[in-house]
């Protein structure tokens, strides 16, 4: 005799056999019980949950004649008489399967809807099982839908899909839809429990959990995962063989991977790496298998004793790595991982992949460990840290330099070095540093400068400006406003930022919030800063930027409040760049050449093609 594989020797022959899908077993039996049949039925939910098993035994439930042959409608099938035995075997004559996966065109509904106008041979009704019915074509369901509003008064749909968005709203309509869910993997580990006793195969806890939990919800895949399990393991199911067959890494490896992250251990996560690469086992798998540890931490970790451990080994695991993982690295680490899965396609192989996303974490992990120490300084007014105790200020470090492309800086572009501009002191040499540009001060008299320096040959005539083609662009948000109140701070503060700039002392967030702040007031080695945004306000920037001020010979202490800026580094640079522009545009407009090209040809000037020269342009065309 051939042998029965498990998902078919033990498919659920009655109402109460069904696991996992007590709202539709309940819905139903209520049904026939009170003998308030639907002529259609629409069973949805992804594969292996019951569709067709709960088909079936609504067939078996319709037409069972019990016992004595004289049984009616009921929620319990007796399963002994003919039309039950036929029903499980496959070949009662009222009872129609159609698969339309392969039998999708119009031509075979139709010949199923011929058999319609016949009432049954031998049994009470008549059902029409459609598998699979978001296959049809649209002629076919446009074909059957006269039928399936009103069927002959024998005569029952039943319709089963995994993807009820591609079913018409018309079919929609017509049946009474039931969804069934995806199998909690608890439910799936009992009722593996329950088939390997039966069959006598020795199985241990955690393998069963591993097979639950690699079925995803469908019981059919987990008695089929578990007859490739027991021939895997020649008549015995044990963790290590399931998990060799799964693929799936030891947790040893997982908890070994997440312990090692926690202590910031890259040589222990490049190492783990490789030692799944040598045992062949899935990267995606690891990946899983660590979110499930990572989602348990984050329970616990909002949650204590809100989640009981119960018998799962596993529990004890993740209560001791929640208390090693601070909760927001572990909020980021579950993220990586379920991101970095779909990212192991795109990598030169999955392994690689793996150690790149797994590395990630660590790339943070400065960032975080920085923010969070110079959150616990002592702040300047000498009030307590976090914890309610003065903490003292440690000794600067030198600030990592930041990606460029992580920098948001709103500089003006490089102008031109007038000649008769005042030297600065050495010290205060500004030089070309992109992406940000650092605007030497120009004399205000440009206009008076540029007027005096006019051929006494040239005559001033009317010039026309061209407007730009197009829309002009709108100023982009945050930009600085040139409205400028000039201080004597704001010019100290001025040179110092340029001087900082000069000597890459500061950049990304902390160079942003030296250009955007405003110097109010300066006591002794306290210096007090105003910005206008809050977000400039960050405990890292500041930290780094009074770095920077102490090893240039300046404040050691810094305070930064958020107000109103009226004299910044960055609105100076502005207001020297405007006035550059307005002197470059005056030199172009009475240029002689342009005013004879203007005069004779009818020539208009386009002022946003008007740049000044760069300050290492103009030098070297000075020196030639």
């Amino acid at each position: 005799m051939s042998y029965l594989v498990l998902a078919r020797k033990f498919r659920p022959k009655t109402f109460g056999e069904m696991v996992g899908q007590e709202h539709v077993v309940r819905a139903l039996e209520n049904a026939l019980t009170s003998q308030r049949l639907h002529h259609a039925y629409l069973f949805t939910g992804t594969r292996g949950v019951g569709k067709t098993t709960v088909s079936r035994i609504l067939a078996k439930s319709l037409n069972c004649q019990g016992l004595d042959g004289q049984g009616g409608v009921t929620a319990t099938p007796c399963g002994q008489c003919q039309a039950c035995r036929e029903i499980d075997a496959g070949r009662f004559i009222d009872y129609t399967e159609l698969d339309a996966a392969s039998n999708r065109g119009v031509d075979e509904v139709q010949t199923l809807l011929e058999q319609a106008v016949y009432k049954p041979v031998q049994g009470r009704f008549k059902v029409f099982m459609i598998d699979e019915v978001h296959m049809l074509t649209n002629t076919a369901f446009n074909a059957m839908l006269k039928t399936l509003e009103e069927p002959p008064e024998y005569l029952k749909f039943v319709l089963a899909t995994t993807d009820p968005q591609k079913v018409p709203v018309t079919v929609l309509s017509r049946c009474l839809q039931f969804n069934l869910r995806p199998m909690a993997p608890e439910t799936v580990r009992e009722h593996l429990a329950r088939v390997l006793a039966s069959e006598s195969v020795p199985a241990d806890d955690a393998s069963l959990r591993l097979l639950a939990r690699a079925a995803r919800g469908s019981m059919r895949d987990a008695l089929s995962l578990t007859d490739q399990a027991i021939a895997f393991g020649a008549g015995a199911l044990e963790e290590a063989t399931v998990r060799q067959m799964l693929g799936s890494a030891d947790r040893g490896h997982v908890l070994r991977l997440i312990e090692a992250l926690a202590a910031a251990d890259g040589r222990t996560v490049v190492d783990t790496c490789e030692e799944l690469r040598r045992q062949g086992l899935s990267a995606a798998a690891t990946l899983e298998d660590m979110a499930t540890v990572l989602q348990r931490m984050a329970v616990l970790q909002a949650v204590p004793a809100g989640v009981q451990a119960g018998d799962d080994p596993e529990a004890l695991d993740a209560a001791r790595l929640a208390a090693a993982l601070p909760p927001d690295e572990t909020q980021l680490l579950y993220s990586i991982c379920l991101h970095g899965r779909a990212e192991l396609g795109l990598a030169p192989d999955e392994y690689a992949g793996l150690t790149m996303v797994l590395l990630r974490l660590l790339a943070f992990k400065p960032a975080t460990a920085t923010v969070a120490a110079a959150e616990k300084k002592t702040p300047l007014d000498g009030r307590a840290g976090l914890s309610g105790a003065p903490v003292a200020p440690s000794a600067p470090s030198a600030p990592p330099r930041a990606p460029v492309a992580a920098a948001t800086v709103l500089a003006p572009a490089p102008p031109a070095r007038v000649p008769a501009a005042p030297a600065q002191p050495e010290r205060l040499r500004v030089v070309d540093m992109p992406p940000v540009q650092v605007i030497a001060p120009a004399p205000a008299p440009l206009a008076a400068q540029a007027a005096t320096e006019m051929p006494p040959d040239m005559v001033a005539i009317a010039v026309r400006d061209q407007p730009e083609p197009g829309a002009r662009q709108q100023p982009r948000a945050g930009a600085t406003p040139a409205r400028l109140v000039a201080t004597e701070e704001g010019e100290l503060w001025h040179q110092t930022v340029q001087q900082l700039i000069a000597a890459e002392a500061i950049n990304a967030l902390p160079r942003e919030l030296a250009l955007q702040s405003q110097l109010i007031a300066r006591d002794g080695d306290h210096w007090m800063l105003r910005v206008e945004r809050e977000s400039l306000n960050q405990p890292a920037s500041r930290e780094r930027l009074r770095a920077a001020l102490e090893q240039a010979g300046h404040g050691a202490r810094l305070s930064v409040e958020v107000g109103v800026v009226t004299d910044s580094p960055a609105r100076r640079n502005a207001a020297f760049a405007q006035e550059r522009q307005r002197a470059a545009e005056e030199t172009v407009r009475n240029d002689a050449f342009v005013q004879a090209m203007v005069r004779d040809f009818g020539a208009k000037i386009v002022a946003s093609g008007i740049k000044p020269i760069p300050p290492s342009s103009h030098s070297q065309a000075t020196r030639s």
